[in-house]
């Protein structure tokens, strides 16, 4: 029987992701590998009839510039007890399977080491390589993660279009607007980008400082007082000095890692605005735009997305497991530079990185001109996928049960 490998999607979706895919399966098809999607990320893994789809040469190409992710995706979190009484083994032995490719971010690095953990223990045959895909860019060791880049290129792409259509008439307004980021506030500063280009945010506030409303009401009165409007770009994970998020109040609910789901953030702060200042005030919030916006993303990213896929094929045909390919990147005057560097997951795993507070004004209110020289190089270039009729091409795919 032919030896195969299994990719998997986790968590949330991001730009680049199908192309690591893709370039993954094309390369490991190329040495004569049969290759097997996994849908439903780990659910599919501690499932007895896993669904999977035979990824060959055209559908690679087709996801390769394609947004979102043709794998079906989930936050499924293993417990201890279903790594000893579900995983199923089966589906490795009766297809042959030699290696597992994960692909995500933090959550699915750190479960991700688990398995190549219990491989191990277990002497399963089995190497694990992980790939970093994540909007959030909070896996540290890295320079940046793929798909951080094509998201930071759409935050500040609409924060500069919004930026011109709030001033189209002489009446002033506030708006304010919320970008995905937990605890890591690299998304929002992307909004900063616009800001540097000169048609950008006013205010941007991450969720590395403390937010303080009092001082929050009194940035966006003198700036309106000022310019008669006003553009602020705000974390969904903003917080307060006692740690609790400021939109906390609005759910209760938690995903299936157990966070808990925020939203409704900049139509709170719009409706304390408003009932504070008594202006026009409009609340906006990117939501999945961020992640799926494949029309936007940066060329920069794609390229790097490829590269990190194809370390993760060599690497693992090298022998090596439990290791994830990371970025090592310069920025000086002979412009900017990206290789590959070898990390190992457990190093990676359950760990956060954070925008550096030296990167964020002294006020909180901004990023500094240290984060704008890091970003701007990731966002460089357009990535044009293939079109029909003028709307973007997306693969249809089946979803089968695997067999050996």
């Amino acid at each position: 029987m032919k030896e195969a490998i299994a990719i998997l999607t986790g968590g949330g979706p991001a730009p680049g992701m199908n192309t690591v895919v893709g370039s993954v399966a094309k390369t490991f098809l190329r040495q004569g590998y049969r290759v097997i999607g996994l849908h439903e990320g780990y659910t599919g893994l501690f499932n007895p009839s896993p669904r999977t789809v035979d990824i060959d040469y055209p559908m690679a190409d087709g996801i390769f510039n394609q947004g979102g992710s043709f794998l079906q995706m989930s936050r499924f979190k293993p417990k201890d007890s279903d790594f000893e009484n579900n995983f199923n083994l089966k589906f490795f032995t009766d297809n042959n399977i030699k290696l597992l490719v994960t692909v995500g971010g933090d959550d699915t690095a750190s479960t991700a080491n688990r398995i190549a953990k219990f491989l191990e223990a277990k002497k399963y045959p089995i190497a694990n390589i992980h790939v970093p895909k994540t909007i959030d860019n909070d896996l540290p060791m890295t320079d940046h993660c793929p798909g951080f880049a094509s998201a930071a290129k759409y935050i500040a792409t609409s924060c500069m279009e919004i930026y011109q259509d709030a001033r189209v008439y002489d009446t002033g307004m506030v708006c304010i607007v919320e970008i995905m980021g937990r605890h890591a506030g690299w998304l929002a500063g992307a909004a900063g980008l616009a800001t540097a280009m000169g048609a950008g945010p006013d205010l941007v506030y991450l969720p590395e400082t403390d937010f303080d409303m009092k001082k929050f009401l009194a940035d966006v009165k003198r700036i309106y007082d000022e310019k008669g409007n006003c553009l602020v770009a705000v974390s969904e994970g903003i917080h307060y000095a006692d740690g609790s998020f400021v939109s906390e109040a609005k759910t209760s609910a938690t995903d299936g890692f157990g966070h808990a789901q925020l939203g409704g953030l900049a139509s709170m702060l719009a409706d304390t605005v408003k009932n504070e200042l008594g202006c026009k005030v409009l609340g906006i919030e990117l939501s999945l735009l961020q992640r799926c916006a494949a029309h936007c993303a940066s060329k920069t990213d794609v390229d790097e997305s490829y590269m990190s896929g194809k370390a993760a094929v060599e690497n693992a045909v090298a022998g090596k497991t439990d290791y994830m390919p990371g970025f090592k990147c310069t920025r000086d005057e002979n412009g900017y530079k990206c290789e590959i560097e070898l990390l190992p997951l457990s190093e990676v795993a359950n760990t956060e990185k954070k925008v550096p507070r030296e990167w964020i004004n002294e006020e909180g209110n901004g990023v500094t001109q240290e984060f704008v020289d890091y970003a701007l190089p990731l966002i460089n270039g357009e990535n044009v996928g293939p079109k029909v009729s003028g709307l973007p091409r997306f693969a249809n795919l089946k979803k089968i049960k695997a067999e050996a």
